[in-house]
């Protein structure tokens, strides 16, 4: 109870406190991820991710669905299940298979937060009947499009394929009745593919999206603020400024002397670039820029087994062990994962552990993505990279896919 009640605090005052200006750090429930293939490979994915999953880190990926319907879920939960994070996404070629369609729809919230703004009546007393119980949400609904571009420069190289694909996106916040908001931006991004390179830029917010609060508060709402020394305020904008997402990778394919098994390695590499001025926890700032380096790994096995690792979120912070506040280490986060296919099911999952010393923070993420396919002999592209090793065999489908 006091722990939902320091957050509902913490939330309010941070909302109060809004003002028209650009901020760091906006809509940062659109930073933490989706799929667990992705978290296990510590966010590496611009260049490589080529499933439902891809509106999120690169709108290019998604072109390269095959299924007649692909789907993904995930849920996960923060701070010992005081916040909830969910997703659902769907994609599915369009009539004339030139391109990709897919929508996804994300939640991050807080659900059940003690209102307590109207516990303490005139008198002094503590009226506990004028608790009620709000929720912080946030939501994200992305509408995507992706396809191949056709260079004729390149139609006759089997080797070399690049994609294109945009997000439209729309932001929904509120905490309970007291304030709502909304936004709407533009995500677009690129994909290579260039013998075993594998090359991605993702343009997050590339138009800038503006996030707009409302505030709603009852007279004696207001008088209560002022009284406790906060500003009330009615209306207020956020600034989302571009982030530029960089990244390269190389599928390395393992042989074996039984044709009938392959695998590979995938090594990829990302640097992602805020806009927003020098965020100084960072390890890499070039003023406004900072730059947030990741490194992610897979091993896969006959399309059926994963293996994932990787690092990132490379901060900045004080040393906990020097109590004179001028010694600072590097902090970083190493990620892990596994994934399974089943048929048409694969099965993910990640953990990952937030390096705070004497205090070491855990999460796991578990998500589900179905490929329903109308034909039996519709391709499935949810792993091109073995594709290749097959057709190395000359086993394989007579593309040449990374």
């Amino acid at each position: 109870m006091i722990r939902k009640i320091s957050v509902a605090t913490l939330l309010l005052l941070s909302f109060l406190q809004l003002s028209a200006q650009q901020r760091k750090y906006v809509n940062e429930f659109l930073s933490i991820g989706v799929g667990a293939r992705g978290l296990g490979m510590s966010g590496a994915q611009v260049a490589s991710i080529n499933d439902v999953t891809s509106p999120f880190w690169n709108p290019a990926g998604i072109s390269f669905i095959r299924n007649d319907i692909q789907i993904g879920l995930m849920h996960s939960e923060y701070f010992s299940g005081i916040a909830k994070y969910d997703y659902i996404g769907v994609a599915t070629p369009t009539r004339k298979k030139k391109g990709v369609l897919g929508f996804s729809v994300i939640r991050f919230g807080i659900d059940n937060i003690p209102y307590t703004l109207n516990l303490i009546e005139p008198d002094g007393s503590v009226n506990y009947a004028k608790v009620k119980a709000i929720s912080a949400s946030d939501y994200a609904g992305l509408i995507t499009y992706a396809q191949k571009i056709k260079w004729k420069k390149f139609e006759k190289r089997s080797d070399v394929d690049f994609r294109v694909g945009g997000n439209f996106k729309i932001i929904h916040r509120n905490v309970g009745s007291l304030a709502n908001a909304w936004g709407a931006g533009i995500d677009l991004g690129l994909q290579g593919r260039v013998k075993r390179w594998c090359l991605g830029v993702s343009l997050k917010d590339i138009t800038t999206t503006y996030t707009i609060w409302s505030f709603s508060f009852t007279e004696a709402e207001k008088q209560q603020l002022i009284k406790t020394g906060n500003e009330v305020v009615s209306k207020s904008t956020e600034i989302n400024t571009p982030r530029i997402v960089l990244g390269a990778g190389r599928y390395l394919p393992i042989r074996f002397r039984d044709t009938t098994k392959a695998a590979y390695l995938l090594v990829e590499m990302n640097a992602d670039i805020t806009t927003d001025g020098s965020r100084y926890s960072n390890i890499i700032n070039i003023n406004p820029l900072s730059i947030d380096p990741k490194l992610g790994m897979e091993f896969g096995y006959n399309k059926l087994f994963f293996l994932r690792a990787g690092i990132g979120n490379f901060q900045k912070v004080l040393n906990d062990n020097d109590t004179t506040n001028t010694l600072y280490r590097t902090m970083y986060q190493p990620t892990f994962g596994l994934g399974l296919k089943i048929k048409s099911l694969n099965i993910d999952y990640s953990f990952s552990s937030l390096n705070v010393q004497n205090n070491p923070l855990y999460s796991h993420f578990v998500s589900l993505r179905l490929s329903i396919n109308k034909k039996a002999s519709f391709y499935d592209a949810s792993n091109l990279d073995l594709d290749d090793v097959q057709k190395n065999k000359n086993k394989g489908p007579k593309r040449k896919n990374y």
